[in-house]
């Protein structure tokens, strides 16, 4: 499956099926967004609420937007996309991987709506996908993670590459500049689930970890840093409001541009399937909001590697040294890189990770 979507996000992004477009451009654009949970002050969806929002103050009266919010993925997914479609809306964001599907079987009956797979990897004429190299954040995360403790929790939704390649980059962004840093993983087998994200995070400092991180969708691992006077960091969104103390940054994903960029080839006609897997260099993914215990000297240093991620200068994945995994086992020489599929398909835990992926 991953390596599918390596190949589609490698490849589509050059040579873009071309959308048979039947009507005219719109006069007004009717857009709909569907959402995996409620509308939340921070997280997944809120990232994505903010999108819709810059959309409409970007373009104005040229569009009309709405969202759908809660809809689970699967059956429900199905039937809300094709209502949306069947209701008008010309292009149509689901920015859940579980929607990938349906919305390829919505798609086939409505070849005149435009629909953007987010976090999806197939694409079909009149479907295109997005999504974002959130490991760019999470290595810079954990260069910061490491210039204030040696310890480090994560909790975790599922072990996907995805999940996988954020992990790995946040220990390799640890060691760069504290070599015997550790960073212990409790899988949660969900997504969203505040009350075991919270205990997960408690049993973690219990034993004694030092800063947390996370890859699920609510604030709990946020508060329950607060709460324990320890530090973490915050995906999604800033998350200052609910951890004033306890947030070290937040790594945020922008998709403002990127959607109000998809709306405006549409209105003007030029609109056409295509993938693309943008990172800080496109804007789509950021470190900043640090928090109050954060030195400034450590805040210039991730932000100088964040302009050197930008401009290719450094890359996450690149190794330094042999880079090992938590077996023992040499998965990359010294001075490689690994490829984008490789990345996509990753499915291995680095040394200095505590866990396993069963």
């Amino acid at each position: 499956m991953y390596k599918n979507l390596a190949v589609a996000l490698v490849a589509a992004c050059c040579i873009a099926p071309a959308f048979s477009q039947t009507q005219a451009p719109p006069k007004v654009l009717k857009i709909a967004f569907v959402y995996v949970t409620p509308v939340t002050d921070a997280g997944w969806v809120h990232q994505h609420e903010e999108g819709r929002k810059a959309v409409q103050a970007a373009l104005g009266d040229q569009v009309k937007t709405r969202f759908v919010e809660n809809v689970a993925e699967g059956a429900d997914a199905e039937r809300v996309i094709r209502d949306l479609a069947s209701q008008g809306n010309q292009l149509i964001f689901t920015p859940s991987f579980g929607y990938m599907e349906p919305t390829l079987k919505v798609a086939k009956e409505f070849p005149d709506v435009r629909f953007e797979s987010i976090t999806g990897y197939k694409t079909a004429p009149n479907v295109a996908v997005a999504n974002a190299r959130y490991y760019e954040g999470r290595y810079l995360a954990g260069l910061a993670a490491g210039r204030l403790a040696t310890s480090a929790g994560y909790v975790a939704g599922f072990a996907i590459p995805e999940v996988i390649q954020g992990i790995n980059a946040f220990t390799l962004g640890m060691r760069s500049v504290n070599p015997k840093a550790t960073v212990k993983v409790v899988w949660l087998g969900a997504w969203f689930d505040p009350p075991r994200e919270r205990e997960a995070a408690m049993a973690l400092f219990n034993q004694g970890v030092e800063v947390m991180a996370f890859h699920t969708g609510s604030t709990a691992v946020m508060r329950a840093a607060q709460e324990r006077g320890k530090l973490a960091i915050a995906y999604h969104s800033d998350m200052r409001q609910v951890a004033p103390d306890a947030q070290v940054l937040a790594i945020t994903h922008q998709w403002g541009n990127y959607y109000t960029g998809r709306a405006q080839a549409v209105l003007e006609g030029s609109w056409k399937s295509a993938a693309l897997w943008g990172g800080v260099k496109e804007g789509m993914i950021r470190v900043d909001s640090f928090g109050p215990k954060v030195p400034q000297k450590v805040a210039d240093e991730v932000l100088s590697r964040q302009r050197d991620i930008a401009a290719g200068r450094l890359h996450p994945f690149t190794a330094r040294t042999a880079l090992l995994d938590n077996q023992g086992h040499e998965v990359l020489a010294v001075g490689k890189t690994l490829s984008d599929e490789q990345i996509l398909t990753m499915n291995f835990l680095v040394q200095g990770v505590q866990g396993t992926l069963n």
